[in-house]
């Protein structure tokens, strides 16, 4: 049933029989062989088909949105009796926002696969509420996100504490401080993440804690750019010191605090909690809290 229900999603994708059994590697008849063997168990049709594309019936629509999380449950029921008897393998779904994506895993990633290369990690990188909902969905094994969420299907954990800095060009008049008060910055302009991201709440919650209201801001859409945009000197930002590792250590860019008042936040792990957990999901949640301790 799993093999006719994964050629049924993949006929929904390509909107047609013949790119399905390309895709696939079967033969057109093979492909409608194993839609009929799904609308006979059913008893009803799924598809509508005419001579250029099929459409989904209601049947079928139901059908497509629970195969995807029917293909996972599948997927990962294999993965768990497999444990039992071999080694971890597999693939292991990993979601994260995005700082901690582009700028932790990585690392991390690489490090795992070279103790368990058996194991392949696949990434997702979207925002907070987004990997939440995949976790949920059981798209994603685990995430580790920025953002607290809250859901009766996820368990949640603090797997690390983040530290948010200024960032200042290296040629700024205040590139030399160790720390600066908010008054000396009334003046600058301000190079922030756009709203709705977590580094931008993080600055939101900072200017209204100090009651400072910035001269001027510009927003951006992605770290990269705004790093970049500090280095010309168009700017200072907010950003966490994860992103900022590399520019640090080639001074282009001067990490500074705010003066008696640190600004951190809590990343955390997110797994549903209803599942149980593969062999190679242990592993590098424990992987995972061996290096992030390490570094922290």
């Amino acid at each position: 049933m799993d093999r006719s229900l994964s050629v049924f999603m993949t006929v929904v994708k390509t909107r047609n029989f013949s790119r399905a059994a390309e895709e696939l590697h079967l033969t057109q008849p093979g492909v409608s062989l194993h839609i009929q063997s799904l609308e006979k168990k059913y008893e009803t049709r799924l598809l509508d088909r005419s001579s250029k594309s099929v459409r989904l019936t209601p049947s079928g629509e139901i059908l497509y949105r629970h195969g995807k999380e029917i293909l996972n449950q599948y997927a990962r029921v294999k993965r768990l009796i497999a444990d039992l008897t071999q080694s971890a393998s597999g693939t292991l779904s990993i979601g994260a926002s995005f700082t901690f994506g582009e700028y932790v895993l990585p690392r991390i990633i690489a490090g795992f696969w070279a103790t368990y290369p058996r194991i392949t990690p696949t990434i997702t990188i979207e925002n907070t509420k987004e990997v939440g909902e995949q976790v949920v969905r059981r798209e994603l094994d685990l995430g580790v996100v920025e953002g607290r969420l809250t859901h009766p299907d996820l368990v949640i954990q603090p797997v690390a504490t983040d530290e948010l800095v200024l960032v200042l060009p290296s040629g700024h008049r205040l590139a030399n401080a160790e720390e600066v008060s908010m008054e000396q910055l009334r003046k600058e302009h301000w190079i922030l993440r756009e709203i709705g991201s977590g580094t931008r709440s993080a600055a939101d919650r900072l200017f209204q804690s100090l009651h400072f209201t910035p001269a001027s801001v510009m927003e951006f859409g992605s770290t990269q750019v705004i790093k970049e945009s500090v280095e010309t000197g168009l700017g200072i930002t907010l950003l966490s010191k994860w992103a900022i590792r590399k520019e640090v250590s080639l001074g282009t860019l001067r990490p500074l605090r705010v003066q008696n008042y640190p600004i951190r936040r809590k990343f955390y792990s997110l797994t549903h909690a209803s599942s149980f957990h593969t062999k190679a999901m242990d592993l590098f949640s424990t992987y995972l809290e061996q290096q992030l301790n390490r570094h922290s």
